[in-house]
């Protein structure tokens, strides 16, 4: 038995695209809230929804460990778990049905159940915790324990029912110590099952990590329900450490820093890199950055390189400075391009992820961003369209126009929930031809680097060769479907058939051209 089952409801096998995929992770904010419980003198277990068949599975946790409080505490650094997909929210709904016939108190935590608090206490849950919960947790559980007279109305961040109306108290601020919390409660993990996941699809296993918390840009699309503009960061040292600790408890080949912006501050990945050498670590990384962070920090990229950075993801959205200025990004298309060239020379991988069906962009916009990964030819991409976050600029602009249906289903929806330039049957189209043309290129790429030396042909070479060949054969079908799909309104800014060479790499641009 214990006092606390955490829990959360991302279920990987409610997303077709990303169970496919197979690339899993645990929980780390749900790791961390149960760390901060347990450090309060608090008996904690867990239910590991990720690699969970369905929410039957959390009943029987709930049957076995027979909680007083059930915790269902949704993984923050998840972005998926920001976007709120239909199927997990309609899955907490129903662990919180589960949670109450076993006269559990049910506490809920995460970006929609802060942005929706009303619907989520409509569906039986007891609390919600607003914004970044461990402070307000720990408190709230003190009021229930009997140990803390503070009345609940006192407690910052909290939302309930009182009287048959809700109440919402002011937001708590955010915590700026981060480096005092205790580690992820990892020992309440299966590892082992992770391990074996990852091995078996990739050939290593990947951990994840944080160092940061929050995001201080202005992006009109981005939500923070919970940290809000704050960003706060821990120390190289702390990070380093932490890092050894996995390295040496759980051996992992490589990590995952799930942070929304990694070393923003002036000279940090420097720092970084000293305290990974120091700290003997080696373990390379992925991790997220901006394009004008690298271009003008310019030791940056050298200290990536040091620390073990296998690759970076650019936030590029798009290759139009037009949506990009409209976007309120920060940033140039200069800029990625420069920051592409400079990772790349130095050996680090680059992925970018794109932004499709920004109001009021056309065609033309849409060919400028296919040019720029032509050009600049990354490691990877992720394809996503705009998609309106409650308490976002985008969304107060495109509130009148949502529907019924205002998240997606699955990660793979591409839904345009609003009026965008072109119907969500297009983006979807779009998708598809720009993943066709891209892994051509990439493979073509990367054959032509065993062309010239025979002896290291192997089968999946002729596989790749014979995937390019049907990518490039199909791919005019494909873009005369996303023609057609455009209507008659968009053809003067028809997408050409480009031909099938490696455009010319970009000569980097100083900065603000």
């Amino acid at each position: 038995m214990s006092e606390i089952l955490f829990g959360q409801s991302y279920y990987l096998k409610f997303d077709p695209k990303l169970w496919q995929a197979m690339q899993p992770y645990p929980p780390l904010g749900t790791l961390y809230a149960a760390s901060v419980a347990r450090q309060d003198g608090y008996s904690v277990a867990l239910f590991d929804a990720m690699l969970a068949g369905s929410e039957d599975e959390w009943a029987a946790a709930l049957a076995e460990h027979q909680p007083r409080y059930a915790i269902i505490y949704e993984d923050s650094f998840n972005y998926l778990s920001k976007m709120c997909l239909l199927a997990m929210r309609e899955a907490a709904f129903k662990m919180i049905k589960m949670a109450k016939t076993q006269d559990c108190t049910v506490i809920l935590c995460g970006s929609d159940a802060t942005d929706h608090a009303e619907a989520y206490l409509q569906a039986g849950a007891d609390f919600v915790l607003l914004g970044e919960g461990e402070e307000t947790m720990i408190e709230l559980l003190a009021v229930l324990d009997g140990r803390s007279a503070t009345s609940l109305s006192q407690i910052l961040g909290l939302a309930y029912k009182s009287g048959g109306q809700v109440c919402q108290n002011a937001r708590r601020p955010v915590l700026t110590g981060i480096d005092e919390l205790p580690l992820p409660a990892w020992d309440l993990v299966d590892v082992e099952k992770y391990r074996r996941i990852w091995l078996e699809r990739h050939g290593y296993y990947s951990m994840n990590m944080v160092t940061t918390r929050g995001c201080p840009y202005h992006c009109n699309w981005c939500a923070k329900p919970i940290w809000g503009q704050r960003y706060n960061a821990r120390s190289p040292r702390s990070v380093a450490a932490e890092m050894r600790w996995l390295q040496e408890t759980y051996q992992p080949n490589h990590i995952w820093f799930a942070d929304d912006i990694m070393g923003l501050k002036p000279g940090w990945w420097a720092a970084f890199a000293d305290e990974v050498a120091a700290h003997d670590v080696q373990l390379p990384f992925k991790c997220l950055s901006r394009a004008d962070l690298i271009v003008r920090q310019a030791e940056n990229v050298a200290a990536l390189k040091r620390a073990g950075c296998d690759i970076i993801w650019l936030g590029a959205e798009s290759g139009s400075q037009r949506i990009l200025d409209a976007m309120e990004k920060g940033t140039t298309v200069a800029q990625i391009r420069q920051a592409a060239a400079q990772l790349q020379a130095a050996g680090i991988k680059v992925g970018f992820f794109l932004q499709f069906g920004y109001p009021g962009e056309t065609r033309a916009d849409i060919e400028k961003t296919l040019q720029l990964v032509r050009d600049c030819l990354p490691n990877d991409i992720g394809i996503s369209v705009s998609y309106p976050l409650p308490g976002t600029r985008f969304h107060g602009r495109v509130a009148a126009q949502l529907g019924s249906q205002q998240n997606w289903v699955d990660s793979a929806d591409l839904a345009m929930m609003y009026q965008g330039p072109f119907p969500t049957e297009f983006y979807r189209q779009l998708h598809t031809v720009v993943h066709k043309e891209f892994r051509a290129r990439r493979g073509w790429r990367a054959l032509q680097q065993v062309a010239t030396k025979p002896g290291q042909w192997r089968l999946a070479h002729l596989r790749e060769l014979a995937a390019i060949g049907y990518r490039w054969g199909t791919l005019p079908l494909a873009r005369w479907r996303l023609n057609r799909l455009a209507g008659s309104e968009h053809t003067q800014t028809v997408l050409p058939h480009m031909p099938f060479v490696e455009s010319a790499r970009p000569t980097p641009q100083p900065e603000g051209e």
